[in-house]
């Protein structure tokens, strides 16, 4: 994989590069715990409003850790995040419906085969701390740690 980011990058670069590698839409790794009982399993995200969105049934189990725990990590490829989970209601009570038009759109066969519209309720996660891995223009791997707190980003060359 080679994202190519600039070395001397601000965190407000970083940001917006962070999400235009990821895109409209990914299928992500999300990892939860709750009582030291870890679990990780894919979620069909959208990203927007520098936020990552998935939709899961009020009823799941991943629903009432996150619940009991909104701390959590995503992974996709070379990105990791690691953020806090906010249930935003039922997805169809969306103000504006972004999430609920995105996922017709980018993710046409999990809308068509999993909308119940009764139980699907909207996740928000706000990233917190990101790292990605990348590779300079000459061929140097390195990391970004994007700190939302602070609004840094740190880049380390990986020798």
């Amino acid at each position: 994989m080679k994202f190519t980011l600039e070395k001397d990058i601000t965190f407000e670069r970083a940001v917006e590069r962070m999400f235009e590698i990821l895109g409209n839409s990914k299928i992500m790794a999300l990892a939860s715990s709750v009582n030291d009982y870890v679990m990780v399993r894919n979620v069909s995200c959208l990203f927007y409003d520098d936020k990552i969105y998935f939709k899961t049934d009020k009823n799941f189990r991943k629903t009432k850790q996150l619940m009991e725990n909104p701390q959590v990590a995503m992974c996709w490829n070379g990105i990791q995040v690691e953020g806090i989970a906010l249930n935003k209601g039922l997805v169809v009570d969306e103000p504006g419906h972004r999430f609920e038009e995105g996922y017709k759109k980018y993710l046409w066969e999990s809308y068509n085969k999993y909308s119940h519209t009764d139980t699907e309720i909207l996740i928000e996660v706000t990233p917190k701390y990101v790292e990605i891995w990348d590779t300079s223009e000459d061929g140097m791997a390195f990391q970004l740690f994007l700190d939302f707190d602070k609004q840094e980003v740190e880049v380390k060359q990986y020798d």
